[in-house]
């Protein structure tokens, strides 16, 4: 949930230019006006007839001062945005909520409020507001949808002013907006072990000890429950305060999720594409695995890895994970497709092995990058690919199964290099895959005589 920083509006903008834009805000009905106490007074000279000179001023007038009070007049109104939530899953409405006060010493006449949004949010909103009293406020709202996925700007907002009579009208914009972010939607998936572990922790992980040599002690401060006989002596006495031995910290388990990017290896556009499917199935084994305790990332064909550079690329944990989460989400919202023809770029930054869990999602393949993706199984202690062939995706899910020898050659590679590797139908449960995988790798394990069920 933000806030849009408050915009002000003002009506009054000075002598320069204040006859031309009161001219420009008159109303059709303030045109006719003046067009027919032109006409009147034309007429008046023309017959002679000075009562009809009189009415032709008097209708020629009306707008004119009309439109110069509504120029002249002081409001000032501040206006707000609030969007709830700012991050929403495609398919999902978020509500915006508008709030205007005014600020000035005068009541407001009838105001028209409207906010500008992208069309694939829907009609752009309009209200009308009642007068404002002096200090008074009003608030509405209105919903947005998208069925695409991307970042969005909201506003800015626009306030249009009429007078009484509705002769003018005068538009005023505000300078803020937001933007609403529409992240791929999320699908729910079931605990299954495709990494033969069952927790992001644990004693099967690796530790990391901090504790090689009385010199190569990390102390940290006591904390309440610390056993006491962990101590350090040593540092308790240099820092003045009970310090104790961190001797090993629990790693967490890692897993890469990598998504294929390449324009090349889609067919298709829109919401139900193929890519668009790939992408919100990394989305949801991003989130299902940093809920089960997983350090994780996302990476690239083209190599680049959220959540970055900084220390080892994983997403840490507490806040930090959280942090990592929404940078993720935020990059598969705007995420499109890559000029990249292969995968050695995202092999190249899975070379320094100790990855763990290998996710991917890719889209067609030739056996060159079936190659690739072989070398990158080495780097890893368990794969799983999911693997969007286009002519299985543009096939409907009636029509007959026919062969494909393309498709089911580069799974079989896959397959003899250690990956479980499955193809994914038009319209595939992502969990029912999920759940498959796991069937599969423990087929594997037991075939070969590793860990069963």
């Amino acid at each position: 949930m933000t806030t849009a920083g408050a915009g002000h509006a003002e009506a009054d903008r000075g002598e320069k230019g204040g006859i031309r834009t009161a001219l420009a805000g008159l109303t059709t009905r303030g045109r006719s006006f003046l067009a027919a106490g032109v006409a009147a007074a034309i007429c008046s000279y023309v017959l002679g007839q000075s009562d009809l000179l009189r009415v032709g001023l008097l209708l020629a007038v009306l707008p004119l001062v009309c439109a110069t009070v509504l120029y002249r007049t002081r409001y000032r109104v501040a206006g707000s945005r609030r969007l709830s939530p700012a991050r929403v899953p495609s398919g999902s409405e978020a509500r915006v909520h508008l709030r205007m006060d005014n600020v000035s010493r005068l009541p407001t006449g009838l105001l028209m409020l409207q906010d500008r949004v992208p069309y694939v949010l829907g009609p752009r909103p309009r209200f009308v507001l009642d007068r404002m009293e002096a200090g008074g406020r009003r608030e509405v709202s209105y919903r947005v949808r998208s069925d695409l996925r991307g970042r969005y700007p909201l506003g800015p907002l626009q306030l249009r002013l009429t007078d009484p009579f509705g002769m003018c009208e005068l538009t005023r914009s505000f300078s803020t907006y937001d933007t609403l972010t529409v992240i791929p939607r999320v699908e729910p998936l079931a605990p299954v072990r495709l990494s033969g572990e069952a927790k992001g922790y644990g004693d099967g992980r690796q530790r990391s000890l901090a504790l090689a040599g009385e010199d190569d002690v990390i102390p940290r401060g006591y904390r309440y429950g610390d056993d006491l006989r962990r101590v350090h002596w040593r540092s308790t006495a240099r820092y003045g305060e009970l310090m104790v031995r961190r001797e090993e910290q629990p790693q967490r388990a890692r897993c890469t999720v990598l998504l294929d990017t390449r324009g090349i290896a889609y067919r298709g556009a829109g919401p139900d594409s193929a890519f668009e499917w790939a992408v919100a199935g990394a989305a949801s084994v991003l989130v299902h695995m940093l809920e089960r305790g997983f350090s994780v990332r996302l990476l690239t064909d083209t190599g680049n890895a959220v959540p970055g550079e900084g220390g080892d690329g994983f997403a840490g944990a507490s806040q930090e994970s959280a942090d990592a989460a929404g940078l993720m989400m935020d990059t598969l919202a705007v995420i499109d497709h890559s000029d990249g023809a292969g995968l050695s770029r995202a092999y190249d930054v899975l070379r320094g092995g100790n990855e763990g869990l290998l996710v991917a999602f890719l889209g067609d393949l030739d056996e060159e990058q079936a190659a690739v993706l072989g070398r990158m199984r080495q780097r890893s202690p368990g794969a799983v690919a999911f693997v969007l062939d286009s002519d299985t995706w543009m096939r409907e899910p009636s029509d007959v199964p026919g062969p494909l020898e393309g498709s089911g050659e580069r799974l079989r590679m896959l397959r003899e290099s250690g990956w479980t590797a499955l193809g994914v139908p038009r319209d595939a449960s992502l969990d029912e895959l999920w759940r498959q995988a796991d069937r599969e790798r423990r087929g594997m394990a037991a075939a070969s005589g590793g860990e069963g069920p």
